[in-house]
């Protein structure tokens, strides 16, 4: 291996083992009376990378497990290069799962399994406006200019009479009228008395 497996920042020592497992999600569809299966293609599982190896000594085993487990809860996806990446568009991975062993056998020595799931990272938001046609969007905004010129128009008019109250718009005539009226009323009985009539 010319390119030591590294996990982030993070140089994974003394790896012994390193296996990556690629599949393709199909499905199948029988066809009566014809031999064999038509098949549709789904897409490639994320890639599953296995990584076994061993550490020795009291503070190697101390840096290992805090750097491993550290990296574990985080649960976040970190980047990984390793020779046997080569041509795979893999960039970002997640510990699925960490194994570590230690064996009376070898005294001074913990070996550990660790298995990555490829984890891209998620697409950009799409644009709600993406499907839209732009000449809509433009003749929307001229139709909501034509609307606000047409408004302001209007107001340069000066205020418009309230036709909710007729008595607005003939202003003191009804007072006269009602005046007249009463007048009117007050006739009667003056010349009922001229003619010695009532």
């Amino acid at each position: 291996m010319t390119v030591t497996p590294m996990i982030g920042d993070w140089e994974i020592p003394r790896t012994a083992l390193l296996r990556t497992d690629q599949a393709r999600k199909l499905v199948e569809h029988r066809i009566p009376g014809r031999q064999g299966s038509v098949f549709q293609d789904l897409g490639a599982d994320p890639v599953t990378i296995d990584i076994a190896g061993s550490v020795f000594s009291d503070e190697a085993r101390t840096g290992f497990l805090d750097e491993a487990r550290e990296r574990f809860a985080a649960a976040e996806p970190m980047t990984f290069v390793a020779d046997i990446l080569h041509a795979t568009d893999i960039q970002y991975v997640l510990i699925e799962t960490l194994v570590v062993e230690e064996h009376a056998v070898r005294p001074g020595e913990i070996a550990y399994r660790m298995t990555l799931r490829e984890s891209p990272p998620p697409p950009p938001p799409p644009d709600p406006f993406g499907a839209i046609d732009t000449d809509l969007l433009d003749q929307a905004g001229g139709f909501i200019d034509g609307v606000t010129d047409a408004l302001d128009a209007v107001a340069a008019l000066g205020d418009i009479p309230d036709f909710t109250d007729p008595s607005s718009l003939v202003g003191g005539a009804t007072d006269e009228a009602a005046a007249l009226i009463d007048g009117i009323g007050n006739i009667g009985p003056a010349i009922q008395s001229l003619f010695g009539s009532g």
